[in-house]
């Protein structure tokens, strides 16, 4: 993690030096928090504005919006029109990624271990409880299994991670829909919690046999090892900057109220099944709206500058069209 904190200090904590950045406070998810990292110390050096963003998971992160302790919330969790229309609130998605799974293998390494949606629900429904099970050893017949136990982490707190992951194994897992479903928050029937996408990979990195799901830069950044998975089309597919495109290719988002899409288990043959896209929520009519207006000036220099700097990340650049309609929903919803 030393990539992120380095970017950290030199952008995000910066903020307090600046006393127009200092007003830019922005909270919520941890899947975004690396690229929103690289984007805010490209900011810092360019305008000498900074951005002080809080990695606090998607469920505080709409708490504070909603409370106006800060400009801006960010959620992985996308809130309906309705919810947006009672709070007044204006939706947006910001960028997208995808969220793999993770585990702690000996003598596997990344994309050999090949999983299912099913067989993933499985294992968080706690049937599945060894890793040489007859489910995991039929999707790997070359692979040599361990015997052992299979630690399973999620998230402890309220997050668009697991909101998206559970909708996931939603889809692709009829018992786990009718036991658990979705949501930020679920009763887990079994699993070590930890704290953010930070707190999944750092687990995971110190425990063997250990599996989880963090957000694929965590995953890398953190040398962990990814499983392939078999998709909506039965393929069986790696987590690349190619299979996110091809998932995210499918979303119609000039149709969605609030741009309310969730771009998992997405069909196409080379569609990675677990992408999804993070979403920025500010007030229509901000408390501080010379602070409003700045966060506006840093996420439109975002899309217009920080499209390289996301890929270098492994995430997806929201496409010009949609830029194109947030713009215009900024100017038709956001008093400033």
């Amino acid at each position: 993690m030393n990539f992120i904190k380095t970017i950290v200090a030199a952008g995000l904590v910066a903020a307090s030096t600046s006393a127009l950045s200092a007003d830019i406070t922005g909270a919520g998810a941890t899947f975004p928090f690396p690229v929103y990292s690289k984007w805010a110390d490209a900011y810092k050096k360019e305008t000498g504005n900074g951005l002080n963003y809080q990695s606090i998971g998607s469920g505080a992160g709409i708490k504070q919006i909603l409370a106006k302790t800060v400009t801006f919330g960010a959620t992985d969790a996308p809130l309906k029109a309705e919810a947006l229309e009672k709070d007044g609130l204006v939706q947006w998605p910001m960028v997208m990624g995808a969220i793999v799974p993770v585990v702690n293998l000996e003598g596997i390494k990344s994309g050999e271990l090949v999983l299912s949606g099913e067989v993933l629900g499985d294992i968080y429904l706690g049937k599945i409880k060894k890793w040489d099970d007859p489910a995991i050893a039929k999707l790997n017949p070359k692979l040599k299994l361990p015997t052992d136990a299979i630690t399973v982490v999620r998230r402890s707190d309220g997050s668009g991670t697991t909101f998206n992951f559970t909708d996931y194994l939603s889809k692709s897992n009829a018992e786990w829909k009718a036991k658990v479903g979705l949501g930020t928050a679920v009763e887990w029937p079994t699993g070590v919690g930890a704290k953010g996408n930070e707190g999944v990979a750092g687990n995971i990195g110190q425990t063997k046999n250990a599996i989880g799901y963090v957000e694929y830069a965590y995953a890398k950044q953190n040398k962990l090892t990814y499983a392939a998975m078999v998709n909506k089309a039965g393929k069986t597919v790696q987590p690349t900057v190619a299979s996110f495109q091809a998932a995210a290719a499918n979303a119609d988002w000039a149709k969605a109220p609030g741009y309310y899409v969730i771009l998992t288990d997405q069909p196409g043959e080379t569609s990675w099944p677990i992408t999804a896209a993070t979403f920025i929520l500010m007030h229509k009519s901000a408390t501080d709206k010379a602070a409003s207006q700045e966060a506006i000036k840093f996420f439109k220099w975002s899309f217009e500058k920080g499209g390289k700097m996301a890929e270098e990340l492994d995430y997806i650049p929201m496409p010009d069209s949609v830029v194109k309609l947030i713009e215009k929903t900024w100017t038709a919803e956001i008093k400033s």
